[in-house]
């Protein structure tokens, strides 16, 4: 199991005003959180800083608190059905270690934090320069705590921070590959992407673009999700797809290219066959850093929305839409890019998705072929039309905004959202809100805690790797019976 740690930009901002003093001081508060489980990884979202009161702490260079100030947080924390973690600065920038006096007062808390609360106590370490550093309090025995240290501290929202464990996620080394990458922005940003867990949530022409560029980017960790197969209509759009492949997971053949393309030294893809609507699909997302959202369908959409806000994992999200006259030639092309965290608009105020279909999907009418005939043929779900000059340019502008918002240039990390215009050239930026009564920013850091049930049953996937294992039973017959013809040619001869 892996461990980390994950806060908003607001939150991180009240953090650094209350700990980062100008005399240098150590200072220190209580923080409440909430759980966020992956398939392989364990994230405490920091939700509320519970500042101290007069009397509360003692500041002497380094930092102490008293008991009372202890029980009144971990009340909270019990009323608030959360986790407790205490944040504590020191006088050095980075990723920072413990004290024994650090030491001692996170392990003596450690079991009645976890007998009042049931979740690990969790500590934190902030440096001169923002940087945070987390650990968590895991029971091993009676009476006996470890402190396991988590592999990053990220912070989501206007700005994306992230610090890592050098003793887990060292620095990459950087390979001749990369010599003009690391040019670009330098051996620090590289350091970042380079260790970052990168998440694709669907293959088709944008997401096997995508996916390509982040390889080659150095990116060493990258999940692939998709349920879908490659079909011969897809030839003409999705990258490394070939006849030979018809009929193939795209997780497959596109992973095996990756591969290939990868400059990252120790470079890893994982292929998933599921859906980010399925539940081992979703803790499998809930695994990653950042999520690239190249899905056409609306649940799909819902849930990473979700996930951006309830889970803090940005999503970068993107989408094609092309209109064609009725004797078949363009009408119109757009294509826009965008990241989806606290802070910044949604993809439902956005209008990427209909929350009405998102529902009608949830109950199967997507997979119904006479709800689709009802609809109209200008209807958003009858809309296929795309080619892979279009789908070239979404996913550059995909990639684009996951670079501004890490590298974050001239200290510009949010660009907006951008829509470009084919037929006329045109390139529009949003830089709006969401909607006053929007759900999301609510849900902001609730993990697994939230009321929301996002995630269920895809009929649409079940049906297709049901038609993949029958495939590979009728594929494993005909080399049973192949191998049953030579055996006994073999056998006439000998």
């Amino acid at each position: 199991m892996r461990y980390g740690i994950a806060l908003g930009s607001a939150i991180d901002d009240q953090a650094l005003k209350h700990l980062i003093r100008d005399d240098r001081q150590e200072d220190l508060c209580f923080a409440i959180w909430n759980p966020s489980r992956g398939l392989d990884r364990r994230t405490a979202l920091i939700i509320k800083l519970i500042l101290p009161m007069a009397n509360d702490r003692k500041l002497h260079g380094n930092a102490s608190f008293s008991s009372d100030y202890f029980e009144r947080a971990l009340t909270e924390a019990v009323k608030k059905k959360t986790g407790l973690a205490l944040i504590h600065s020191h006088p050095f920038p980075g990723w920072q270690g413990m004290s024994k006096d650090d030491i001692a007062a996170e392990e003596g808390h450690a079991p009645a934090v976890l007998g009042a609360t049931g979740l690990p106590f969790v500590g934190l370490t902030m440096g001169t320069d923002g940087a945070l550093s987390g650990r968590f309090w895991e029971k091993i025995g009676p009476r006996k705590y470890q402190r396991v240290w988590c592999e990053s501290v990220r912070v989501v929202g206007n700005d994306f921070k992230i610090t890592f464990n050098e003793n887990i996620l060292a620095k990459p080394k950087f390979r001749e590959d990369l010599i003009r990458t690391r040019s670009a922005w330098g051996d620090e940003k590289q350091g970042i992407l380079g260790r970052l867990h990168i998440g694709i949530i669907g293959l088709g022409s944008v997401g096997s673009i995508v996916a390509e560029s982040l390889a080659r980017m150095g990116i060493s960790k990258i999940t692939l999700l998709d349920f879908d197969s490659l079909e011969i209509l897809n030839l003409d759009r999705i990258l490394h797809g070939s006849r030979k492949y018809v009929g193939q997971a795209k997780v497959r053949f596109i992973s095996n290219a990756l591969r290939n393309s990868a400059t990252a030294d120790n470079f890893s893809v994982r292929a998933v066959e599921w859906s980010v609507v399925e539940d081992l699909g979703f803790r499998e997302a809930l695994d990653c850093d950042i999520l690239f959202s190249c899905v056409d369908r609306p649940w799909a959409r819902a849930v990473l929305n979700f996930i951006a806000y309830a889970h803090l994992i940005p999503v970068v999200d993107g989408g094609i839409l092309v209109k064609t006259k009725k004797n078949g030639t363009l009408r119109s092309a757009d294509w826009k890019a965008h990241v989806v965290c606290p802070g910044r608009i949604c993809m439902e105020c956005l209008g990427q998705y209909d929350p009405g279909l998102v529902q009608a999907e949830r109950e199967g009418y997507l997979e119904d072929p006479r709800y689709i005939q009802s609809l109209s043929e200008d209807h958003i779900l009858k809309r296929n039309e795309n080619v892979f000059a279009f789908s070239l340019s979404a996913a550059s502008m995909q990639v684009l905004q996951m670079l501004s918002m890490i590298i974050a240039p001239l200290g510009i990390s949010n660009i907006g959202a951008i829509n470009y215009h084919f037929t006329i050239g045109h390139l529009d930026t949003n830089l709006g809100m969401c909607r006053t009564n929007c759900l999301y920013p609510g849900l902001t850091a609730t993990g697994d805690n939230t009321t929301l049930k996002v995630t269920g049953k895809d009929l649409k996937a079940e049906k297709e790797r049901e038609k993949q294992e029958k495939q590979s039973r009728q594929f494993k017959e005909r080399v049973n019976k192949y191998l049953a013809v030579l055996m006994s040619f073999v056998k006439k001869i000998i």
